[in-house]
Parts: C-alpha cells; sequence; structure tokens
C-alpha cells in the first residue's frame, strides 16, 4: 500500500473513507489518528466501525478512554481509543486492549505506541488554518448550520511490513 492523500468535503464523505479502508484491515490492525479538536476523527471512526460491522453506535472515548464495539458479523472487534488524556504510552498500556483480536483505533495516539506494534496506519487529518471546530464531526450539526464546512486533507501512510 502506498501513501494516499485524500480531499475530504464534508462529513459523510470522512465517514465514507473510514469504510471504505474498513475493507482493508483484519484482526491485529492498528489505525493512529492525528488531527486538531474538531477534525474529524470520530466522524472517520464511525464510518470504519460501519465498514467494520461492529455494535455501535461508534462515539468519542474521550471521557472512558477506551471503547470496543464487539462484531455483528464474526470479524474482529473494534476498540476505539482517545488518548488525548494520556500522560503517557504506560498509561496506555494499562488500558489491556486486546490489539491481537481487534482493529484498534487510537487518537491522540502519534508517539505513544511505540512496541505495541511493528506496522501501522498512520492517518492525518488536516482542516484549513482558520477552519471551523468540529465542522467535519457529526456530533456538531449546529455549527454546519452557521459555518460553512470546510474541506479536510487526510494523508494515509503505511507504515512496517504488513502493508508492504
Amino acid at each position: 500500500m502506498a501513501v494516499e492523500t485524500r480531499l475530504v468535503t464534508d462529513p459523510d464523505a470522512m465517514g465514507a473513507l473510514g469504510a471504505e479502508l474498513a475493507g482493508r484491515l483484519r484482526a491485529g490492525d492498528l489505525v493512529v489518528l492525528t488531527g486538531p479538536l474538531g477534525a474529524g476523527k470520530t466522524t472517520f471512526t464511525r464510518g470504519l466501525g460501519e465498514g467494520l460491522g461492529v455494535r455501535g453506535p461508534v462515539t468519542s472515548p474521550t471521557f472512558v478512554l477506551a471503547r470496543t464495539h464487539p462484531s455483528l458479523r464474526g470479524g474482529p472487534a473494534l476498540v476505539h481509543v482517545d488518548a488525548y488524556r494520556l500522560g503517557s504510552a504506560v498509561e496506555l498500556d494499562d488500558l489491556d486492549i486486546d490489539y491481537a483480536n481487534s482493529v484498534v483505533v487510537v487518537e491522540w495516539g502519534a508517539g505513544m505506541l511505540d512496541g505495541v506494534s511493528d506496522s501501522w496506519l498512520d492517518i492525518r487529518i488536516e482542516r484549513p488554518t482558520g477552519g471551523v471546530a468540529g465542522a467535519a464531526d457529526a456530533a456538531a450539526p449546529e455549527l454546519a448550520d452557521e459555518e460553512p464546512i470546510e474541506p479536510r486533507t487526510v494523508t494515509i501512510t503505511p507504515v512496517g511490513p504488513r502493508w508492504l
């Protein structure tokens, strides 16, 4: 798999990109999501969960740190982690995540996953400078009525032997 860059125009397209990527994932895969607040990380993960066919709804795990969504069709579970409030990789390890049997998505996980896996997908979501925080998140529909939805640039970088 080569590095991919996509222009995502709205929340529906962000979810669709997540659903598309789900078709490439299997148990043991790790996805690291990076982007500013309101960039669309949870919207992307919601689409990925729909593509994997997991029990939902997929919502931000900000206050619980991690949510596990079992598969409804015999595939791997989705473990959705928000590492924003974690101070170190040790705290992430304390969550006792089943990396081997799940697809694991870690928001804000850059630099915290050394030694967890030799392969992962690094997904960076960028919004234009001055973009509206939350505009790509379906959880913030009130912003869509007041401000234009601005496109995001999503870069998917495969790392390690799994993605050769």
